[in-house]
């Protein structure tokens, strides 16, 4: 009945104490309201049986009904219809340039580089409802897979798509990556742009200086979080194809040039992360996540409906109810 109902001054429940009180002046009283008169005999009178003195204690209950019913209209019911509207005050534009290189292959993560890095950075993407975000890939060249966009399923659906393949030139090269995120945001009207750059090895094809790239970056007011990918010493990494066309695997030196990634990303603004294991990649991604938030501002309206009115009308009512009954039926017993 009073599913999402909710009283504005719970104080006059207080006098709900003032019914049982009633009740007990009602019980120890009642008999001093009736009069009495005694005979020694009722020979001579015509007794009639009638059951109006019995109902009589009903006056008594519709005055119980009526103050209760004033009480809680006096403790002001009301619904409270709440509606929000949500604001998204700064929204974020991010580009991920992912290296898609055969290194990308290694399995000293699970199952391998490449893989473990699509699982994390699709959650990533979940993550992010308020940011557009595109993809690009590089390896000995670079090119953007999708633009950046607020459509999620466009960009998970690319991500997952994502695999090591042959069209794309061998090699690493970083400054292209970074060259061609920078070219999908720096006509971006976003007042936050961010590019995610992650690699497992050294800058050795390409035509753009990653340093230049890196100016380009600044210039148009972007920041480059870069992330180095491989465990520390010895990977088990391809090192050639066999007959059948599968890789060959053999455990070869991990290298990845840091100190160009911590460069590229103090030049920006950025940070520079390392991920030697699944774990550790997850962690970076949730903390480029904190350090890049979407301020949302969100509006509450309340719509606030009185509900005391159809209290005191039924309590109105049951009073004259009561007083009808009072002088009229049971006017001989009162």
């Amino acid at each position: 009945m009073f599913e999402g109902i909710e009283f504005v001054n719970k104080e006059f429940f207080w006098l709900l104490l003032a019914l049982p009180l009633a009740i007990l002046w009602y019980i120890f009283k009642n008999k001093k309201q009736t009069a009495e008169l005694k005979i020694s005999s009722l020979k001579g009178f015509k007794v009639t049986k009638s059951w109006l003195p019995k109902l009589r204690p009903v006056l008594f209950v519709l005055r119980l009904l009526v103050l209760g019913l004033l009480i809680m209209a006096l403790a002001r019911p009301q619904s409270v219809d709440v509606s929000t509207k949500t604001k998204t005050t700064r929204g974020i534009d991010i580009v991920m340039a992912i290296d898609v290189s055969a290194s990308m292959l290694a399995k000293d993560l699970s199952p391998n580089r490449l893989e473990a890095l699509k699982k994390v950075a699709s959650e990533f993407i979940k993550g992010r409802p308020n940011d557009r975000i595109g993809l690009v890939e590089y390896a000995g060249e670079s090119y953007t897979k999708t633009p950046i966009t607020s459509d999620k399923a466009i960009v998970l659906r690319s991500l997952r798509s994502i695999r090591y393949n042959t069209i794309i030139e061998g090699g690493t090269a970083i400054g292209m990556g970074l060259a061609t995120s920078v070219n999908r945001l720096k006509d971006s009207k976003a007042s936050s742009k961010v590019i995610i750059l992650l690699t497992d090895g050294v800058n050795n094809s390409g035509f753009i200086d990653p340093k230049i790239a890196s100016e380009l970056a600044v210039e148009y007011g972007i920041k480059a979080y870069t992330i180095g990918l491989g465990t520390n010493g010895m990977a088990l990494s391809p090192v050639g194809i066999l007959s059948n066309g599968n890789f060959q695997y053999g455990r070869i030196q991990v290298e990845i040039d840091e100190d160009l990634l911590k460069e590229i990303a103090e030049v920006t603004g950025g940070k520079y992360f390392r991920a030697t294991n699944n774990k550790k990649l997850e962690e970076i991604y949730d903390e480029i996540n904190k350090l890049e938030k979407t301020e949302i501002e969100e509006f509450k309206y309340y719509n606030y409906e009185e509900k005391y009115r159809p209290l005191v009308i039924l309590a109105g009512l049951l009073l004259l109810i009561e007083l009808l009954l009072r002088y009229t039926i049971f006017r001989s017993f009162v």
